[in-house]
């Protein structure tokens, strides 16, 4: 079991004495992690793992937007993870089943973010479910920045439900709260 990070959901949860589901309520955005193997590919400033380093940002994140930021991570799988660090899952890539499992959020008003390296096991499904979302799911690439495939995948997968596509690569991580922060309309 994580720690809970400052500012997740089941922080804002324990503080106020109210559960998990009533603190969700209030959530503007649904980030979905791969947390696929893939994702220990150790790229990231300082020797860390793609993974190790979307937490660390996710972390910050939360923490300036308290309550505001439920995380999901999925590989094989897809995990709620309300103590605000994505699940490491090294599994496979079943983006469309994550999509299918983040629909239920898809309520007005509701922005949803994917972090990927963009190697999912099916294109045409998770583009499939992406065109079913009423609200825009936007796109952070996180990779090689030889890897094209995975980075035009994304954009794709971005412009199927109108929402907008950010290539960080391992490189730009230290970034990935802020880019996602602007995708969230919290800062200019």
């Amino acid at each position: 079991m994580s720690a809970i990070i400052k500012g997740s959901i089941g922080q804002i949860a324990k503080d106020s004495g109210r559960t998990i589901a009533e603190t969700f309520i209030n959530a503007d955005a649904v980030v979905l992690v791969d947390t696929s193997g893939s994702m220990s590919t150790q790229d990231a400033p300082g020797g860390a793992s793609r993974y190790e380093a979307a937490c660390k940002e996710l972390a910050g994140l939360q923490i300036s937007l308290p309550g505001k930021v439920a995380v999901l991570s999925f590989s094989d799988t897809v995990q709620f993870c309300p103590t605000g660090t994505p699940t490491d899952l090294r599994g496979g890539t079943d983006l469309a089943g994550a999509l299918r499992f983040a629909k239920m959020a898809d309520v007005p008003g509701m922005r949803f973010v994917v972090i990927s390296d963009g190697e999912p096991e099916s294109r045409d499904l998770a583009l499939t479910v992406a065109r079913t979302y009423t609200n825009k799911i936007d796109t952070i690439y996180i990779g090689s920045e030889l890897q094209r495939a995975g980075r035009d995948f994304l954009e794709s997968l971005a412009r199927a439900s109108g929402g907008v596509h950010v290539t960080t690569g391992a490189a730009g991580l230290g970034a990935l709260g802020k880019t996602v922060e602007r995708l969230l309309g919290a800062t200019a």
